[in-house]
């Protein structure tokens, strides 16, 4: 409803370009498969991803009826500050509140690719200013195949609470409508003259040190 309600402000003020923040989610779990912007049929299994791919399909019809231009960003697991939520500032919190034990949701085998959110928006200006159709759609993220949910675990500890124990669930997933694993391609993104300087890995490892501080403060 807030993009439906966005597009029908700009039709009456007349403002032709959108650019817009989706997710990796609109493609659901379809395993090992490689996620690229063609990919499809899209079935995603989470209310948020249903809810991005609807926006996207808004979006696109608007194009068709009054926008002049419309760019569709399609977001990987995105780390760094400022932290409102996400599986760092939750390891960071429960590390501050109990430093001798880390629960860990799933049990650890998740692997997600991870984009500091620093060179998120600087992949963004760069499409802006490099993509010349009226309306397409890229993935941005790194070039590697993520990180586990286990690694970012034992991370967290030794940056916030060196030799706390961790504690695993049994299930692959964290939640309902977690997708455990994905390979997400960014070819299309690479083609296009840009490619991140971080790593999933350096991503997360640059979050946990920002998200503890923030958490933190002197």
């Amino acid at each position: 409803m807030t993009t439906f309600n966005v597009l029908r402000v700009m039709e009456e003020r007349k403002i032709g370009e959108l650019f817009f923040a989706s997710s990796s989610a609109i493609y659901g779990d379809l395993g090992e498969k490689e996620l690229t912007e063609s990919t499809g049929p899209l079935f995603p299994i989470s209310n948020y991803g249903a809810m991005k791919l609807a926006s996207e399909a808004i979006i696109t019809a608007a194009v068709e009826k009054f926008l002049g231009r419309a760019l569709l960003f399609r977001f990987p697991n995105v780390v760094g500050l400022p932290a409102t939520h996400g599986v760092i500032l939750d390891f960071v919190r429960r590390l501050r509140a109990n430093p001798g034990r880390l629960d860990v949701l799933g049990d650890g085998s998740q692997r997600k690719a991870y984009l500091h959110v620093s060179e998120l928006v600087d992949a963004m200006v760069f499409i802006q200013s490099r993509a010349a159709k009226k309306v397409d759609v890229f993935n941005i993220g790194p070039t590697d195949a993520g990180i586990f949910v286990r690694d970012i675990a034992r991370e967290t500890v030794a940056a916030v609470a060196p030799g706390a124990q961790l504690k695993f669930g049994t299930d692959n997933k964290g939640w309902v409508g977690d997708v455990p694993r994905f390979t997400y391609s960014t070819a299309k993104l690479s083609a296009l003259g840009w490619t991140p300087k971080l790593s999933s890995l350096e991503a997360v490892r640059r979050a946990i040190a920002e998200i503890n501080g923030q958490e933190n403060p002197p």
